[in-house]
């Protein structure tokens, strides 16, 4: 993902509801949410590196990603998908361990947010330039992009300011209007992630419009107290052009 707000809420009938856009090269082959053959998942799936920006399994466990962009960061060489640690924490036996152990291995990554939910607990790992750090999240609304958890972007603030008006009844209503919105921040708002001013301002949207880039796919899901899980995928093309939708559970 690469924009996403949620209101995590443990204790409740409905601990979590999350919605989120990725956004990526039309070219990058794709397959949309479903049911995964090999492993029991559900989400989307990228054919090209084989991993997923989001997914959810039979326990009620929940995990996205997102990428962090910055300047001063470095990719190692050789690095795995990080679409991979997706994967893995849904299929990890001993999810506390595993992220305790991906601290010490997060540098071997470039970049990302990892958030990992289950009925009762949320984690946050973030692997940036100043530091790795695995944090649970407290309840309330949160939003994520390409930095740290609920950095302040214009797009950030819009979606949880959308989140927290929101009807839970009524989710996603408010919250899916604006992270469709196509409209770019003002040049003063724009953070400076080291990609150039045009860029930039392209990238402030919360939906993407482009020829070669943009946002192929908004999601939202719920996780309930008896750990099922609901996940709706609308798709889009070139442009922003809609190319379907696709609604199924888990759990």
């Amino acid at each position: 993902m690469c924009l996403l707000a949620f209101d995590w809420q443990p204790g409740t009938p409905t601990p979590l509801r999350l919605i989120g856009n990725r956004d990526e090269f039309y070219a990058r082959p794709t397959k949309p949410l479903h049911h995964w053959p090999d492993v029991a998942l559900l989400g989307g799936r990228d054919e090209q590196a084989g991993g997923t920006w989001l997914a959810a399994n039979a326990r009620g466990v929940v995990a996205t990603l997102t990428n962090v962009r910055d300047p001063r960061l470095e990719t190692p060489a050789g690095a795995p998908s990080r679409g991979e640690l997706v994967c893995q924490a849904l299929t990890c036996a001993d999810l506390p361990r595993w992220l305790d152990e991906l601290v010490d291995n997060a540098n071997h990554y470039a970049g990302f947010n990892l958030l990992v939910a289950t009925p009762e607990k949320m984690w946050h790992l973030h692997r940036g330039y100043e530091r790795v750090a695995l944090t649970e999240v407290a309840p309330g609304v949160h939003g994520l992009s390409n930095a740290d958890l609920d950095t302040p972007w214009p797009k950030v603030e819009a979606l949880c300011g959308a989140v927290r008006q929101q009807d839970t009844s009524g989710f996603p209503g408010q919250a899916l209007t604006a992270i469709q919105d196509d409209r770019q921040a003002r040049e003063a708002m724009l953070p400076d992630t080291g990609v150039g001013l045009e860029l930039e301002r392209s990238l402030s949207a919360a939906f993407i419009r482009g020829q070669r880039y943009g946002t192929r796919a908004t999601t939202w899901l719920t996780l309930d107290a008896d750990r099922r899980v609901a996940i709706t995928e609308q798709r889009f093309g070139i442009n922003g052009r809609f190319s379907g939708s696709t609604t199924s559970q888990i759990g």
